[in-house]
């Protein structure tokens, strides 16, 4: 009998890498929706028995998903497929009825495991999962699902270390100008004033920068979780902004090395300004970049004052280097 299969996710290399995972001999027909309003939708029309979902998407996000489902008694299994690995985001999955909970980037392996582990896999000869329609990915996408898991590694391991939760965006990527970065910053542009430290990374044939804009409305509750005195010292402030740019930016690029299998060499991060708005520390600086592709993530905690914005700048010389890489995961 052949099982109805949702795949809710914002980024189609992600439905793609999802799809190319699952058991060959599956008896499955496989629906996507690039939100969760969609997938409700194909949820009720009985297209998601079993339903892989993503948490960090448009419209409406995985948990208000799994909130619907749960609230409106939806006939569904839900599989949460996410780059978000913190502990409490596991938790709160599995409280709003979640099956189960699998990191990304997927393997064959653990998808297999799970349902084997529930009952769920049901093998058959003939029909296979990749027998199902093309899902059309461009480099963009790519990209952003590339900086989606790297987020979540990054966020990880910063809520382990200070014992919160730390609530994800959707990551923004975009080829720009470096007159255009200001454009892009618009909500940090609106916080009044940050302070910022850059930090320069290369590996073979990607180079670029890490940019960390913390915004000073941040200092004291960040202070606060590091057991630090004097919030308003120039060298707690500083100290602060360190820490907080030695686990962000150093899992981030570790996130993406592994993800495209190389590795990168940071160089030591700079204090580029402090207390100052987005567009003089941008234009103050502007001579370090030209035209870039923008990797852009919003870090906030959950029940604190505290935001940073993370950038990831790499040399327009880079892009084609990216592409090659991105390639294999589109193939």
């Amino acid at each position: 009998m052949t099982i109805p299969i949702l795949i809710c996710d914002d980024s189609a290399l992600a439905r793609k890498q999802m799809a190319r995972t699952l058991p060959k001999d599956w008896d499955v027909e496989i629906s996507y929706a690039a939100n969760g309003a969609e997938g409700l939708d194909v949820i009720r029309a009985g297209k998601g028995e079993i339903v892989f979902l993503d948490l960090n998407m448009p419209v409406m996000d995985g948990y208000e998903v799994l909130q619907a489902v749960q609230q409106q008694d939806l006939p569904a299994l839900i599989i949460v497929v996410s780059g978000d690995i913190q502990i409490k985001a596991h938790e709160r999955v599995k409280a709003l009825g979640a099956l189960d909970f699998i990191q990304k980037p997927v393997s064959a392996d653990a998808i297999s495991n799970i349902l084997q582990e529930y009952g769920i896999l049901t093998l058959t000869q003939g029909k296979q999962a990749d027998d199902t329609p093309m899902v059309k990915v461009d480099m963009r996408d790519a990209c952003q699902e590339i900086a989606n898991v790297a987020m979540g590694r990054a966020a990880d391991l910063l809520a382990k270390l200070l014992d919160v939760f730390v609530l994800l965006p959707i990551p923004n990527v975009n080829v720009l100008e470096v007159s255009e970065l200001t454009m892009a910053l618009k909500a940090t542009e609106r916080s009044s004033t940050v302070s910022g430290l850059c930090q320069g990374f290369i590996g073979a044939g990607i180079a670029g920068e890490a940019l960390l804009l913390f915004h000073d409305s941040s200092f004291e509750d960040m202070a606060k979780l590091m057991g630090l005195e004097n919030p308003d010292d120039i060298n707690t402030e500083i100290e602060v902004m360190m820490d907080t740019g030695n686990v962000l930016i150093g899992a981030f690029l570790n996130g993406i090395s592994e993800q495209l299998d190389m590795k990168f060499s940071q160089a030591h991060p700079v204090v580029l300004g402090r207390h100052c708005s987005v567009n003089e520390l941008i234009h103050d600086n502007s001579e370090k970049w030209q035209r870039t592709l923008a990797m852009e993530i919003n870090y906030r905690i959950e029940d604190y004052n505290i935001q940073c914005d993370l950038l990831l700048l790499f040399t327009e010389d880079s892009i084609p280097t990216l592409n090659y890489k991105l390639g294999y995961l589109l193939d």
